[in-house]
């Protein structure tokens, strides 16, 4: 070990030789084994999220060095991050937050026989993206966070329409069910306490109400409990996918990554820059990349029927995503995600203050760090396989069994989020919800957008107008900001240009 350290510093630097030394040590990478496998256990039941997985591993981390800590955390993370995909794609059920996106087209092709290449595909693109979300952070850091500091709320109002406008490219085959899914997902979001004047609204005199509707809670009942009940109400044996066990997860994933390189290369940037602006994270990462994938897609007849292209762009981004969230994390002590508010407290917790200073005084901690990015996105791909190859079994398990295993992990889920009934009863009832809208062609996936996005929307478009004094042209007034809003009203401007050129070609013929 001293002399790859010695080799290290000779072609490096001393301090990345010692920050080498200090993550090879047999101890730091039990921990982050230990870690990722939790994350993995985690990340795969539905209801429970990374951010829960990581609140979980807080008090293990009081005992830990801080590079350890810090490494534990990333493993999980990243771990939990994957793991969500798994139940996706075999039972329709995201196990978290960032799977949701793809969750429809991953479970198609399972439906179809290619349960190893959907997540052969999440598996090495989740890695491909997390190195290239690492090799952001380590070569970047400062210059982007510092970018990503000269956003104000003008310019994440025009993000959450961006995110918004997703909900139309989701639903390309009924755009106004989308856009009534999506409203309906809007209004959902707006349940609670008012964010000016604190006043309640659409409570209906519930008061577990006044504090919102939990996300969480509503994407275990809409993807989930409404599962569960169209196999509940199917008169006949709901019909099993024809794979029952899981082959060579990278068979002919040579040919896939290469003649989607391209996606590969631009999910990766766009979910690294998501993953920069404070409270974006990996859960908007994905839903925007696999809409800009399906959009932009040369094969837009084979979405919605088991297609791998948007798996590539989503696995690629919601990882990379990690990365980027630790760039104003460590540069400027800001949070990119909840898990890096997590972290935040631990590196205080630890002596280490997030901030450029700590470049200066503490290289070999931050090196260490970046490190520990490296090697967990690293194990990742044994413990994924591992990880996808024991819960294949799933496949093997009937039915009229599974379904009631599903629906006790549901229920422990939701009812975990904040130790309340109520959690359970809001998951019921988007369930069933759910269940209808599907039943009479109505996407899902517009929805859950909504209720992810619209506090986002209504908060800085409030804080927004108070900064313009009520003036629209405030949002058009600072250089991010109209760009943003130009891309915007592009978008948007689009579907109504093909919708009238449609309209005047029989009238011209």
């Amino acid at each position: 070990m001293d002399i790859v350290v010695q080799l290290l510093s000779t072609v490096f630097s001393p301090v990345v030789g010692k920050a080498f030394f200090v993550i090879f040590q047999y101890e730091v990478l039990f921990v982050m084994v230990a870690a990722g496998a939790f994350g993995l256990f985690v990340g795969a039941t539905p209801g429970l999220t990374a951010t829960m997985a990581t609140a979980l591993l807080i008090p293990v981390t009081f005992f830990m060095d801080p590079v350890p800590a810090i490494a534990a955390i990333v493993a999980c993370e990243a771990m939990a991050i994957f793991a969500g995909d798994i139940p996706g794609a075999l039972i329709r059920i995201p196990g978290t937050p960032a799977s949701a996106a793809y969750v429809d087209e991953a479970h198609a092709m399972t439906r179809k026989g290619l349960a190893e290449t959907a997540l052969g595909t999440n598996l090495v693109c989740s890695v491909l993206g997390g190195l290239f979300g690492t090799v952001v952070l380590v070569s970047m850091a400062p210059s982007l966070a510092e970018f990503a500091l000269n956003f104000s709320s003008f310019e994440y109002f025009w993000l959450a329409c961006l995110g918004l406008s997703c909900a139309a490219m989701l639903a390309t085959d009924a755009p106004l069910k989308g856009l009534v899914s999506l409203f309906l997902g809007l209004f959902i979001s707006t349940m609670g306490l008012g964010i000016i004047a604190g006043f309640p609204r659409f409570t209906f005199g519930v008061n577990e109400l006044l504090g919102g509707v939990d996300f969480i809670a509503a994407m275990i009942g809409m993807f989930a409990i409404s599962e569960i009940l169209r196999y509940a109400a199917a008169t006949m044996a709901a019909p099993r996918p024809p794979q029952q066990r899981i082959g060579s997860l990278f068979k002919g994933l040579g040919r896939i990554l290469y003649k989607y390189k391209v996606n590969l290369l631009r999910s990766s940037m766009m979910g690294t820059v998501i993953g920069i602006l404070p409270g974006a994270g990996g859960d908007i990462a994905a839903w925007v990349t696999f809409a800009t994938s399906r959009k932009l897609s040369k094969e837009p007849e084979k979405w919605g029927t088991g297609h791998v292209e948007g798996l590539v762009d989503a696995s690629a981004s919601n990882n990379a995503a990690l990365g980027g969230a630790w760039v104003p994390a460590l540069v400027f002590g800001i949070p990119g995600d909840s898990v890096t508010a997590i972290a935040i407290g631990v590196l205080y917790m630890k002596g280490l203050t997030p901030g450029p200073t700590i470049f200066l005084h503490q290289p070999e901690q931050i090196y260490g760090v970046f490190i520990a990015f490296f090697l967990a996105n690293l194990l990742l791909l044994p413990l994924g396989f591992a990880a996808i190859r024991a819960s294949s079994q799933i496949l093997r398990v009937p039915r009229h069994i599974l379904m009631p295993v599903i629906l006790v992990f549901c229920v422990v889920g939701a009812f975990a989020i904040n130790n309340t009934v109520f959690g359970v009863t809001v998951m019921l009832v988007l369930g069933a919800i759910a269940y209808v809208m599907e039943e009479n062609g109505y996407p899902i996936a517009p929805a859950i957008l909504g209720i992810v996005l619209g506090p986002l929307l209504e908060d800085n478009f409030i804080t927004s107008m108070i900064k313009a004094d009520g003036h629209l042209l405030g949002f058009f007034e600072r250089p991010i900001s109209a760009a943003l809003g130009v891309v915007t009203l592009i978008v948007w401007m689009i579907p109504l240009v093909l919708f009238v050129r449609s309209r005047s070609r029989p009238a011209a013929a």
